[in-house]
Parts: C-alpha cells; structure tokens; sequence
C-alpha cells in the first residue's frame, strides 16, 4: 500500500466526480471528502468477498488498549427481509421502541437545528413539501426498512462491557471504519439506528447472540443513480468554528 493512498478498487459506476475513472485508486482524502450517506440502492447484491474486504479495513480501527469490543453481523437475503418486516410491522403498529444502547431524549439547541437542515436538504432534493405527510411518512418507512439496502451490517459489542461509555466510543470508530471503507470500494453506507428500532426483531433473525448489545446498524449496497437524496452534501462547520488551537502562537 503506498503511502497516503487506499489501495483498493472501484467496483461500479462512482457517484461523485472523483470516482467517475474506473479502476483508479482513491486518495484518502477522496474518501473522506467524497463520503456521504447512501439513502437508495441498487438491487444488486453485495458479493461476500468485498464486504468481507471493508470488514478487513474497518476492523483496524483504534480502540482502548486494544480491546476491539465490536462485532459485525452481516445481514442479507430473507433474514434482512424478515428484519425489515418485522422493524417495520412493530413500529407502525405502535410498539415501543427498544434499542439496547441508551437514547437520547431528543435534540434541541443549535443540535436540533442542524437535525432540521439535513432533513431540509433532503427534502428538498426528493421534492418531498414539509406539509406533504404521505410522502414524509414514506421517508420514516424508508428508514425503518433501511433504505432497502441489500446489506445489513449489525454492529454490537459485548454486553460485559454494557457500563462502559469508552467501548462505545470504540465502536463508533469501527462504525466510521465501516462507511469509509465501503464507499473506497464503490458501496454507498448509511448509519440507520431506524432500522434496529426494534432489537428482538433484529436479534432473532440475525442471529445475535445474547453475550452482545445491538448498537447500530449500517445499511450498504451499490448506490443507485437515480435516487437524489445520494447528491446530498451535509453542511459542515468549518474548523475555526469547532477547534481551539492553544500554544501555537506562544
């Protein structure tokens, strides 16, 4: 691997100007500055052999003494059908949601706001009017589905470590691991903490083990064309705005 650079190739059509050359290698700061959330997919699956390879990559993310307290489990087919069902079945159906890592009680302040302006950018690239409820509600469905992604990736970590906040750190840093991994590879990634809304459902069909506590899940897959919430750049504060440089000018 030379220096700077991920040594890995594009395996389908790219969906941002960096990756149009085919079969070029992409700078690490490519991958960093052209990642972005993946909402719609292509149908074509995901062979093991390449998700086995960002699992590789990921999976040399940093931790706490080396602990590594993440696992992956990678979802496709009918078991991802049946999570996607059942996710689906329950929250319409007005079961409480139950994710095993605790929840936050809903963004305020300049976070809410910054939740509003995604959501903003996206409907607007989807023409989805904000007083337009059938199409919002089908957007929530979206997610509960996870995007129809044709790849589930579980990510738990072990539930001796249930009490343990730096263990979730470390996984988060897999979890970056994981997006940034895929989109080197041609995939397109979404976080979806939606689609594991309901951890029996997902626990019984993707074989979790009960030793492990869900965290997230990650949607992945080819990014389809044609869908335009995949243009979506996220508005980013820039780095006077989020960084206190001390000493530098001493």
């Amino acid at each position: 691997m030379e220096c700077g650079s991920v040594d890995l190739f594009i395996l389908t059509r790219p969906t941002s100007a960096a990756r149009r050359e085919q079969g070029r290698r992409l700078e690490f700061e490519e991958v960093i500055r052209g990642r972005r959330s993946i909402r719609g997919y292509k149908t074509d699956p995901v062979p093991k052999e390449v998700i086995k390879d960002v699992i590789e990559l990921a999976n040399r993310a940093p931790s706490s003494m080396n602990t590594q307290p993440w696992h992956f489990h990678v979802v496709t087919g009918k078991p991802l059908d049946r999570i996607r069902k059942g996710n689906t079945e329950r929250n319409l159906g007005g079961v409480a949601p139950s994710r095993e890592i605790r929840m936050h009680g809903g963004y305020l302040g300049v976070h809410r706001e910054r939740q509003k302006a995604i959501a903003a950018q996206l409907f607007e690239a989807m023409g989805i009017d904000w007083g337009d409820k059938e199409r919002r509600h089908d957007w929530v469905l979206r997610g509960f589905r996870q995007f129809d992604a044709p790849v589930s990736i579980v990510v738990t970590y072990d539930k001796d470590l249930a009490d343990n906040d730096v263990a979730i750190f470390d996984c988060g840093a897999a979890v970056n691991g994981l997006v940034n991994a895929a989109w080197s590879k041609g995939l397109g990634a979404v976080i979806n903490g939606q689609g594991i809304m309901q951890s029996p459902v997902v626990r019984e069909f993707a074989r979790i083990p009960e030793d492990e506590i869900i965290m997230t899940c990650v949607a992945m897959g080819y990014p389809g064309g044609e869908f335009a919430a995949n243009d979506v750049v996220s508005h980013r504060r820039v780095v006077d705005d989020v960084t206190q440089f001390v000493g530098f000018d001493d």
